[in-house]
């Protein structure tokens, strides 16, 4: 059953690097939105250590459209990793 998760994982890692930041899908003409923004967001900690291995890859499009994109892109990444708690359990 491990072999399972972990190819299942494999895979799941695969699909989300297809969608990265700085991989060459927008540019002057075609910048990202509030969808990539969101989603950019969501898998910026795969991003980060991608970027090690591809220096054109990073966590945040440069190519973007301003406002939307970062409101996706601060949303996604407290939403999603770094959930923010203003109770503490003891």
């Amino acid at each position: 059953m491990t072999k399972v998760r972990i190819i299942i994982l494999l895979l799941i890692l695969l699909m989300l690097c297809a969608c990265v930041p700085g991989d060459g899908k927008n540019n002057e003409d075609n910048k990202a939105g509030i969808f990539s923004g969101i989603w950019h967001g969501l898998i910026a900690p795969i991003s980060l250590i991608l970027s090690i291995f591809k220096h054109r890859l990073s966590i945040y499009e440069v190519h973007n459209n301003g406002f939307w994109y970062n409101l996706g892109y601060y949303v996604a990444v407290i939403s999603g990793w770094g959930t923010i708690r203003f109770s503490r359990k003891h």
